[in-house]
């Protein structure tokens, strides 16, 4: 059998396994070891286990369960609560303020926790039911949290920048840096979209009454005292990493110890917080362990059986300029992510596409800002796409999934309009760490 018969039988097994509703970790774990076994004969094994002890011995691994830790810790405290309440004071008597303070507090969010689907959870229990009662549209409502809340796969500390780390051997610190303006641009299309929309249709952002919005000095005071201490948090970690003064994985413990002195100080830490955090941060970290280490041997069987060097020759291969190959590139990330989950995603095919990348004259920091706006469509997009799933187990029932993902459609379309121009325009995610192109 040939690496190119190998190649669409591994394929073809992997998406047949998947419609069974097997694991995806579990399907490549053993596909790996059958292939290895079919190839190479049973001394191969231990080349798998080799495989996995290398990625299960990154240090920068320990940067995933701090960061999960820290976004389980605000998940169950007030702090979001807090933020959101003293986002009013700001937003005022805005067509679609509280939309646009949806967005900002989204960001905050994701820029102290870098986790999805708790920031979803939390804007559909804190701003979804507030824009309802204010009459807001309910497609852009529902498109707002769900969109807001995925800007976690962009906003540093990303953990999906993390994982392309990791997998394409490039600087996290880096790709923090160069994601800013990329994600800046996102939620800037967001809030140009919900701005236009309202103020060209009133009715479906209308304005707070204007005694909603009568708050005593004291009262802002209270509101504003009650988010400083998360905020210097978030601008103590990221701080921390962008002057260079701690690692990503330094960064991500000082802000664990950072949460859990605020939660403190604001009277709310207990131990049912931090058990409940604690068995939270297991489950989610053992899943995306376990798809590493499955993706991790099957990643390593396959180019020890010469499957690099032929997909490399087949792209390479191709009579057409750089820039399609990373549009088909592109092209194949967004497919996978109607089916796959991103860790999977990427774990699978960075370490093919980014040598590519590489071989084709392009930065490999850039590609992973692609590569994260990407992964961010796939959170929003049918029939799979995971904020849907979130918003649902937190929406009132007469919102339906159907509902939600037919929401989602603009912002969809923004995402790919922002894509196409950092796509097009480098600079947008090179300038600020000062990268060459």
């Amino acid at each position: 059998m040939g690496i190119e018969t190998a190649s669409y039988l591994m394929m073809g097994s992997i998406l047949a396994l998947l419609v069974t509703g097997l694991p995806l970790a579990f399907i490549t774990g053993l596909i790996a070891l059958v292939f290895a076994l079919a190839w190479f004969g049973p001394m191969s094994i231990p080349l798998v286990t080799t495989r996995v002890y290398s990625f299960i011995n990154e240090y920068v691994l320990i940067a995933i369960p701090m960061f999960v830790l820290m976004a389980s810790i605000l998940d169950r405290s007030g702090i979001a609560k807090d933020l959101y309440n003293t986002m009013r004071v700001f937003a005022g008597q805005l067509r679609g303020g509280v939309a646009v303070q949806t967005l900002v507090v989204a960001i905050f969010l994701a820029a102290m926790s870098g986790i999805i689907g708790g920031e979803i959870v939390l804007l559909g229990l804190l701003a979804l039911p507030q824009m309802l009662r204010l009459g807001y549209d309910r497609r852009l409502s529902i498109g707002t949290v769900c969109a807001g809340g995925s800007l976690g796969t962009m906003v540093p500390p990303s953990i999906v920048l993390i994982i392309y780390g990791l997998t394409a051997n490039v600087s996290i610190s880096e790709l923090f840096i160069a994601t800013i303006f990329p994600a800046m641009l996102l939620g800037s299309l967001y809030i140009a979209y919900i701005l236009i929309r309202c103020y060209l249709n009133p009715n479906m952002g209308p304005a707070a009454a204007r005694e909603e919005l009568e708050i005593s000095w004291s009262d802002k005071l209270r509101m504003i005292k009650g988010v400083v201490l998360p905020v210097l948090v978030a601008i103590w970690v990221l701080g921390s990493i962008y002057a260079g003064v701690a690692s990503v994985t330094e960064a991500a413990c000082m802000g664990v110890v950072g949460v859990i002195v605020s939660t403190w100080l604001r009277k709310e830490l207990n131990w049912t917080m931090i058990r409940d955090s604690l068995r939270q941060t297991l489950n989610t970290c053992g899943m995306i362990i376990w798809i590493g280490i499955g993706a991790s041997a099957l990643v390593g069987v396959y180019n020890l059986m010469g499957g690099n060097r032929f997909v490399e020759s087949v792209i390479l291969g191709l009579d057409v300029a750089p820039v399609v190959v990373v549009l088909i590139m592109m092209a194949i990330l967004l497919i996978l992510g109607l089916f796959m989950d991103w860790i999977g995603i990427a774990l699978l095919t960075m370490p093919i596409f980014v040598p590519i990348v590489i071989s084709l004259g392009y930065n490999p920091i850039w590609f992973g800002i692609l590569f994260s706006m990407n992964m961010q469509v796939s959170y929003i997009s049918p029939p799979f796409g995971p904020a849907a799933f979130y918003l649902k187990s937190v929406a009132p029932p007469s919102i339906s999934l159907k509902e939600i993902f037919m929401s989602m459609w603009p912002f969809i379309l923004l995402q790919l309009i922002a894509l196409g121009l950092v796509l097009t325009f480098p600079g947008i995610a090179l300038w600020l760490p000062g990268i060459e192109y």
